[in-house]
């Protein structure tokens, strides 16, 4: 193969520590119907992609299956038959369910939308995964203004776009962190208020803040934090389970659903259909990527990492350090 027919890309060499990504040579992929090719400029990191190197999260199938990634932004290379609305050299961004953390990635044409004028790549690489998730969270708890809303890891990626779509709803945003110093950043963003859980206990807090309880919920922990998600919320909740950081099981009181007539909805978006993220995404141009542009939201990118240092890159984002986006610059 020649240098032109092939690209760089960092695998997942077998499931263990950030030095089991390995750089690679592969065959540059070639998009098919309603597909396109996009050279990656950069791309952000995520939870699932440090899961995923750990062997617990496989990619879903159609994706790469040992290359990391879900989210890019880039220049379109090439595009496969019956795309529309789409040109080569046009600056997008979008989701992929893997293979994010290469020169090149083939992906759905439905699954990006431009990058506004004035938006470095650079910068919109932070911008999809976790403004997707947030506002999709927020659609499917209803959030209305003049609610309350609980945000957990509320310094993380989506922790950071929800509080700022919370906010321009006219809800009040109340999230919890280990961490003072994030908590005091996530207040610039639009929190009401901040729940420092150091010593693991947060719902008479958050009860004593909202004196009734939380309307609704986005839960990017589980495990260990469920019990007293359950104790948060006010009369006929809702909760989203959007990840499982602190675990995947739990030892609850049901009777606290019964008695409050909470709703609790699971929901992941890389294992969705093909036409269920490309309504996301379209549903996130619509409603979100206005406000991208303008300024009126921002994504929050902590540290930029260079392609040769996603080693570090995954050590920095596993020690928790990070608020907001952790980003690699491909080229």
């Amino acid at each position: 193969m020649t240098a032109l027919e092939t690209m760089r890309a960092i695998i997942v060499s077998k499931p263990g520590p950030p030095s089991v990504l390995t750089m690679s040579h592969l065959t540059l992929p070639e998009p098919a119907a309603g597909e396109i090719r996009v050279r990656v400029h950069s791309f952000g990191l995520n939870r699932a992609d440090l899961l995923q190197r750990l062997g617990r999260y496989p990619a879903p199938l159609g994706s790469p299956q040992d290359i990391p990634g879900l989210e890019h932004a880039g220049v379109v290379d090439a595009l496969g038959p019956d795309v529309e609305g789409i040109a080569v050299g046009d600056r997008v961004m979008g989701i992929v369910g893997g293979g994010a953390y290469a020169e090149y990635l083939v992906t759905a044409a439905a699954h990006v939308v431009p990058v506004p004028e004035g938006i470095s790549l650079e910068y919109a690489a932070a911008i999809p995964e976790v403004f997707i998730t947030a506002h999709d969270a927020l659609e499917r708890l209803s959030v209305q203004s003049g609610e309350w809303v609980l945000v957990h890891a509320v310094g993380s990626g989506v922790g950071t776009a929800a509080t700022q779509l919370i906010h321009a709803r006219g809800a009040s945003c109340i999230g919890t962190s280990r961490t003072e110093s994030k908590l005091a950043q996530a207040r610039e963003l639009g929190m009401k208020a901040g729940v420092n859980t150091a010593n693991g206990e947060f719902a008479g807090k958050v009860l004593q803040v909202t004196q009734r309880g939380v309307d609704a919920a986005v839960d990017l922990l589980g495990g260990a934090f469920f019990p007293q998600t359950l104790e948060c919320m006010a009369h006929r909740g809702r909760i989203l389970l959007v990840g499982l950081s602190a675990g995947t099981k739990a030892e609850t009181d049901l009777g606290t659903v019964l008695r409050r007539r909470l709703t609790i909805e699971g929901t992941v978006l890389r294992s969705r259909s093909d036409l269920e993220k490309a309504e996301a995404v379209a549903a996130f141009r619509d409603a979100v990527l206005p406000d991208l542009a303008s300024g009126r939201l921002v994504a929050v990118v902590d540290r930029v990492f260079g392609f040769h240092e996603v080693v570090a890159a995954h050590e920095y984002l596993e020690s928790n350090r990070s608020f907001g986006k952790v980003v690699v610059q491909v080229g």
